[in-house]
């Protein structure tokens, strides 16, 4: 089970589980007098939509529904414009592969004392998010009895990048999906590590 504020999302493998978990949950409810709304009650989902996610039991992905309006608005106008999109870009960043790299110049912006100039390559970076975001980018869901790949960019002094891969049996077939992809930017001292330095910086 998963609770997020006043969301609960509960899940289990087989119909049986399911059932035993929801009256788990109902009974601990009683005594307390919570009530739960059935019209936003959803049961016995094998896929359903959670803060902006359409989530399966086997994937993850961003619910274009959720970031359709944020996509169509122009190139931000304003610094306060644009820290609303990044911190937007920022809930979806490990939809995103290398986000610390691509959104560097556009953070710039958010400096003190800093006037807001739309470079060609700040256009270029906020138009390659909105596409990125855009793509259907779909995350799978690990499984801790298979291997893992993790995959490391530390070569651009941008920032740190990182992608969590698996091999997984879908539908008869062998695939390596992402888990997640992973980035920030380096810190002032870091800019200064040397390559093995920084790749090492990458994989802690």
């Amino acid at each position: 089970m998963v609770v997020y504020i006043d969301d609960i999302i509960i899940y289990s493998e087989t119909w049986e589980d399911h059932e035993q978990y929801i009256d788990r949950v109902l009974s601990k409810c009683t005594p307390i007098n919570l009530k739960i709304s059935l019209k936003k009650c959803n049961f016995g989902q094998q896929e359903l939509l959670a803060l902006g996610h359409k989530v399966s039991g086997l994937s993850l992905a961003i619910h274009q529904n959720e970031v359709a309006e944020v996509l169509q608005k122009p190139v931000p106008k304003s610094i306060k414009e644009m820290q609303s999109f990044l911190g937007f870009a920022s809930y979806y960043r490990n939809h995103i592969n290398n986000s610390a790299h691509i959104t560097s110049s556009l953070y710039k912006l958010c400096s003190k004392d800093v006037v807001l100039e739309i470079t060609k390559k700040r256009r270029d970076a906020y138009e390659r998010i909105k596409h990125e975001l855009t793509d259907e980018p779909v995350l799978i869901l690990p499984d801790f009895e298979l291997s893992f790949k993790l995959y490391i960019d530390a070569a651009c002094s941008q920032g740190l990048g990182g992608a969590l891969h698996q091999r997984q049996i879908v539908d008869g077939e062998s695939r390596e999906g992402v888990i997640c992809y992973i980035s920030r930017q380096l810190k002032d001292s870091e800019a200064r590590y040397g390559a093995t330095q920084t790749e090492c910086l990458c994989l802690v």
